[in-house]
């Protein structure tokens, strides 16, 4: 495992799912993690097991209240060399019936979700010559998903502000890439799964609605997303920017 000792990474949404479980790659890789949310109790409970090294509490889609999160977390660990931007949830709902608001919202949590915490650490990362960027987008941020059209436009806008970012700071020492994984079984998927079974669906019938096209044929698990995470924040990939990683999907 590539050792990351010595850099301070900052999570968003960190307190559950794909975000806890980056956080806690990262941790054992030897990063010193502060995970980012709106839940304390969840981020608390991140740092009582070992997950992570100190929470913030912020709404990402808050500029001013993501800014003073991460000077805070500077001041309390120093220079934030790692970023994740994870944090977010999806909209499910017929295009005919999704109204503007929800497009509005998608797009704050997740462009306005990574523009925010990005522009509090860049200036920082260029001075120094030194930052990993990693944008947790989805596979729907590369190619559409029938009733999702609200979450599967604002991850297409994610990943091209992820390829834009790239491109303006190639040659800093900072690389910005994004991870696109399929269905993860996390609380975003447990739940439909729930209210399918609910209505009359088996459990087996329900899962195969989400994993019939999967190529291996099963959820992806939280820990496979945050190793392709630890990949773009490792030595490994200091070469590697603007990129798009496909994870339990196939390539787009």
């Amino acid at each position: 495992m590539a050792s990351l000792q010595g850099r301070h990474a900052l999570v968003t949404g960190g307190g559950r799912g794909i975000g806890r479980a980056v956080a806690a790659a990262l941790t054992q890789a030897g990063a010193t993690v502060t995970v980012l949310g709106r839940g304390e109790a969840a981020l608390q409970d991140a740092v009582a097991k070992g997950e992570a090294k100190h929470y913030v509490l912020a709404d990402v889609t808050d500029g001013e209240a993501m800014s003073g999160a991460v000077h805070k977390a500077v001041a309390a660990f120093g220079p934030i060399d790692l970023l994740v931007a994870n944090a977010g949830t999806a909209t499910v709902v017929p295009f005919a019936k999704a109204t503007p608001d929800q497009f509005r919202d998608m797009f704050e949590q997740h462009v306005l979700g990574m523009l925010h915490p990005v522009q509090a650490v860049l200036a920082g990362m260029i001075e120094r010559g030194f930052g990993r960027i990693v944008a947790v987008a989805s596979i729907v941020g590369l190619r559409a998903s029938p009733n999702v059209s609200p979450y599967t436009t604002a991850k297409h806008a994610m990943v091209g502000l992820m390829r834009s970012v790239a491109l303006e700071t190639a040659g800093s020492g900072v690389t910005v890439n994004a991870v696109c994984p399929g269905y993860v079984d996390t609380d975003l998927i447990r739940g439909p799964l729930d209210r399918l079974v609910e209505k009359g669906t088996s459990n087996a019938d329900a899962l195969a609605r989400f994993t019939s096209k999967v190529p291996v044929g099963r959820l992806v698990r939280p820990e496979e997303v945050a190793a392709a995470v630890l990949y773009f924040c490792s030595p490994a990939a200091a070469a590697t920017t603007g990129s798009t990683l496909v994870i339990g999907a196939e390539g787009a």
